[in-house]
């Protein structure tokens, strides 16, 4: 039976809190999939979908566009979806010119683990949970619903309810919500579902995992992890998806993903080929293969660092692009880093001081800086480059001997083709060091107070070893391994605003230590 199903997405997810500030509350991620795909791929293939968008709403359309281009999809935007007048009610009535038929409604924040039943009767899902209280309930009678009541209610035959509904009669359904008024725009479409109760609504019990606030977040995510799925650190303005075989980039910054597209054409023979995109997302085929970090051995990083070798290629650069490459290397690594540790102080309301680390005296940051010879760092060697080159974003098929770059880059300086080669050589080294695994799983400890801040993080043996042979390697290739540590350690520094606490306290420590330990070696 095909039928339509009718999720609301409009409202800006508050409970949330600021996983929403640049998304939609139904594309914040578990298991590396947004909240969305998980809840289209609830429904059978010839499902159709009505949509109601508000809050990040142009989101939801670009990633659907992308991920789901061979299913039907129905979009109404809802106005106002926060303040005065709004409410999930009005989310409902302004998608009724879609769903003149039966359908199912969907809450965008409800998975749950059993097949979901067509519309063809009215039913209500319902679940166990541990507290009742903070939900909508359902009074059951022989299975049946009997009665709709608001949240706080306590007594026997009580089940949460859960925001999954089946509504066979929709015209009744709908000429109640059209008379319900304000208390219809408040109250959602319970507000329908009691108007069916005359004729008979069922109650369906199902496995709930709720995505609406923080906690039970965290519970379902728990719930869909995946073993040996990628290991991608959490940002608030960026994301990777994998939806359908196809992996899709997901950045606030427009300019961003633009430039990302146009530099994939530039790396085809090294990277996957962008297949499609939006201002705000694109999209390339899944490769197969698996992450480098996790099959990586001494035999297998020669055979990795002699294909980045040929990826590397350098450019020849005439006087004046030489003195526009090395001011584009000064800002980069100068100016940026200053931009990115103030960044860091303010978002995690630190200052400059001169705590010891480890046990080290240390000067402020800001000396330290001071004393670096900037001509000498950007005094780089200019060629292709990929920008953020580290096993993580790195796959290998042992099948057919293939590495493939992932997660390129979009510019270096501002320019698209011309970058450091020492940049990526840095950024290699940061993740030898940290390894993204084990701090996913919280294997490091940072404490900072007024005096001292100490550190410590699990590293992997083989890393250690990987870390000593490409050192070897740096030195029997002509390459300034000082200026690797260095430029590594601006790489700590300048990321560490953009991780959670306490992540970014010891991405922190760790690059002010390493840029002083840099420094002393002659």
């Amino acid at each position: 039976m095909s039928y339509r199903v009718l999720i609301p997405t409009a409202g800006t997810g508050s409970r949330l809190g600021d996983l929403t500030r640049y998304l939609n509350k139904s594309l914040v991620t578990i298991a590396n999939r947004p909240v969305l795909a998980y809840l289209i791929d609830q429904f059978p293939a010839d499902s159709e979908f009505v949509i109601a968008l508000g809050h990040k709403g142009y989101l939801v359309r670009e990633f659907i566009s992308l991920a789901y281009p061979q299913r039907t999809f129905f979009f109404a935007d809802v106005d106002p979806f926060e303040g005065p007048g709004s409410g999930l009610g009005l989310s409902v009535l302004m998608c009724k010119q879609f769903l003149q038929e039966p359908f199912v409604f969907c809450s965008c924040d409800t998975l749950v683990g059993e097949p979901i039943p067509p519309p063809d009767n009215n039913w209500m899902g319902h679940a166990k949970v541990d507290d009742i209280r903070p939900y909508r309930t359902l009074h059951l009678a022989e299975k049946q619903v009997t009665e709709i009541c608001e949240k706080g209610a306590e007594g026997p035959n009580l089940a949460a309810y859960i925001g999954l509904a089946g509504i066979k009669d929709h015209t009744i359904f709908w000429d109640s919500m059209a008379s319900g008024e304000d208390e219809a725009i408040r109250t959602g479409e319970a507000y329908g579902m009691r108007s069916l109760l005359s004729k008979d609504v069922r109650g369906i019990a199902f496995t709930w995992w709720d995505t609406g606030n923080k906690e039970s977040l965290a519970k379902t995510k728990e719930k869909y992890k995946r073993a040996n799925a990628p290991n991608i650190l959490d940002k608030p303005n960026e994301a990777i998806w994998f939806v359908n075989d196809n992996v899709i980039k997901f950045s606030t910054n427009e300019d961003f993903i633009l430039n990302r597209v146009k530099r994939a054409t530039q790396l085809t023979e090294f990277c996957p080929p962008v297949i499609d995109s939006t201002s705000h997302m694109y999209k390339y085929r899944e490769v197969e293969g698996k992450v480098l970090s996790e099959v990586i051995t001494l035999p297998l990083l020669d055979i990795f660092l002699d294909h980045s070798a040929s990826f590397w290629q350098r450019y020849e650069l005439n006087q004046d692009d030489q003195i526009i490459f090395r001011r584009a290397c000064l800002s980069f690594y100068r100016d940026k880093t200053e931009q990115r540790i103030q960044q860091f102080y303010r978002t995690f309301q630190r200052v400059d001081g001169t705590e010891r680390i480890n046990g080290v005296p240390m000067p402020t940051l800001a000396d330290l800086l001071a004393g670096l010879d900037w001509d000498w760092l950007s005094d780089g060697l200019p060629g292709r480059f990929h920008g953020d080159f580290h096993f993580e974003n790195v796959l290998w098929a042992e099948k057919n001997e293939r590495f493939t770059f992932l997660d390129w880059r979009q510019e270096f300086g501002g320019s698209l083709t011309i970058g450091d080669i020492y940049y990526d050589l840095a950024k290699l080294l940061h993740g030898l060091i940290v390894c993204h695994e084990l701090i996913t799983r919280d294997l490091f400890e940072v404490v900072w107070n007024e005096n001292e801040i100490r550190f410590d993080l699990m590293r992997r043996h083989l890393l250690v070893e990987c870390e000593q042979q490409y050192m070897e390697w740096l030195a029997e290739n002509g390459y300034d391994a000082r200026k690797v540590r260095v430029l590594t350690a601006l790489v700590y520094l300048n990321i560490a605003a953009l991780h959670h606490c306490p992540y970014c306290l010891l991405l922190y420590a760790l690059g002010k230590l390493m840029l002083k330990n840099s420094l002393e070696t002659i």
